[in-house]
């Protein structure tokens, strides 16, 4: 096959180009330049997009002895993630944006880029395995990135390769020195990659602004005053700008977000339990939507945040019934189905966070309580 290599300049998409070369493909490397204002010089192990990941990702393409190319898709990154990311969290949400990279980027303008030059697949360093087009966990579970791959649709997913998701990551950097790859040993990104001060606080600050609100209590009793709910998510304890605890001693968590009336609720652990989630735009990676409902596994965040379910199919959306409780989930994140098998690593489907619901496992849908309503 004719594939298109995505090399961001680490280490995993080296590697994944590496061996879709020893697979016999005719590969081609491309680096997606995604910042209008890329880095000389990365910080530690912050963000990525720099020149410097330009210049690893070519390197080692001229070790795979493989065509080479720097496509532009900087206005593309922050209109579908950067701008939705803000967004989001002027309006209560907690988005992941490496999930919507994948969606948006990724997975649609990179794969139809690919698919209209006359690539067959595009090939990336994500943690993730296909088999017969279903998608499951990678073998190293720490490494894990189904659950921001689960937003692929059907199509998508027949035309993605995951190379490295067999193998354990230190398997992977010993392979990557093995084969001359400088990158081999080279920190791996993490936060967010278009805050490479990790300041998210600040970004949102300086896009945003300040609007001020309040933050008051489970019986309405105003505690402080904030400069904006985009400094808060579900679940959060630290940073809050109170005075001190509860008057019981106990600490206090960000359990509702009003972005309406500009309101964060606090209040004790017990109020962040979920038994009910309702989300949007439902993706099923079979592409065929289940005619009643499934028993899955239902994953809230990246790592973690996992508890058996009933799922359900509901106007283009999904209703999630939890068999045991979840705490610290946002509207704006992404629940993520995977079949209750004894591996409990197939993906199902997935879709957008909108609200929850914290009066038990027979919750039906018109009884569900949004977070902005707490």
């Amino acid at each position: 096959m004719r594939v298109l290599a995505a090399m961001s300049g680490g280490v995993d998409s080296a590697v994944a180009a590496a061996r879709a070369v020893d697979a016999g493909h005719e590969v081609v490397g491309v680096h997606l330049a995604l910042s209008e204002t890329p880095g000389t010089l990365r910080t530690g192990s912050r963000g990525c997009c720099s020149k410097e990941d330009a210049g690893d990702a070519r390197r080692a393409a001229d070790v795979l002895g493989i065509p080479f190319y720097v496509w532009d898709f900087a206005d593309r990154f922050k209109e579908d993630v950067i701008d939705d990311f803000v967004a989001a969290y002027a309006a209560g949400e907690t988005p992941n944006p490496c999930l919507r990279c994948n969606e948006k980027i990724k997975f649609s303008a990179l794969a139809d880029r690919a698919v209209a030059l006359g690539f067959d697949a595009v090939v990336t360093g994500h943690y993730a395995r296909l088999e017969n087009g279903v998608l499951r966990r990678a073998v190293d579970a720490d490494k894990d990135q189904s659950y921001v791959l689960a937003v692929l649709t059907a199509e998508q997913l027949t035309r993605a390769m995951f190379p490295v998701g067999d193998t354990p990551k230190p398997q992977i950097r010993a392979e990557a020195a093995e084969r001359g790859l400088a990158v081999a040993n080279k920190p791996d990104s993490h936060d967010i990659c278009f805050i490479p001060s990790g300041d998210t606080r600040a970004f949102l600050g300086a896009k945003i602004g300040i609007r001020p609100g309040a933050i008051v209590d489970s019986d309405g009793y105003k505690l402080a005053d904030h400069e904006g709910v985009h400094g808060f998510t579900i679940g959060q304890r630290k940073g809050l700008g109170l005075p001190g605890p509860a008057p019981d001693g106990r600490p206090r968590y960000v359990t509702g977000i009003d972005p309406d009336s500009g309101t964060v609720h606090v209040g004790p652990v017990e109020d962040l339990n979920v038994w009910t989630v309702h989300a949007d735009r439902a993706i099923w990676t079979s592409g065929a939507t289940p005619s009643g409902p499934i028993d899955c596994i239902a994953q809230v965040r990246a790592h973690g945040g996992t508890a058996p379910a009933v799922a359900e199919a509901v106007d283009g959306g999904l209703i999630v019934r939890l068999r045991e409780p979840l705490t610290g989930v946002a509207r704006g994140q992404a629940v993520v189905l995977y079949r209750p098998d004894p591996l409990g690593d197939e993906v199902i489907g997935s879709g957008t966070i909108s609200g929850t619901g914290r009066e038990g496992a027979d919750l039906t849908a018109g009884e569900l309580v949004p977070d902005s309503a707490r």
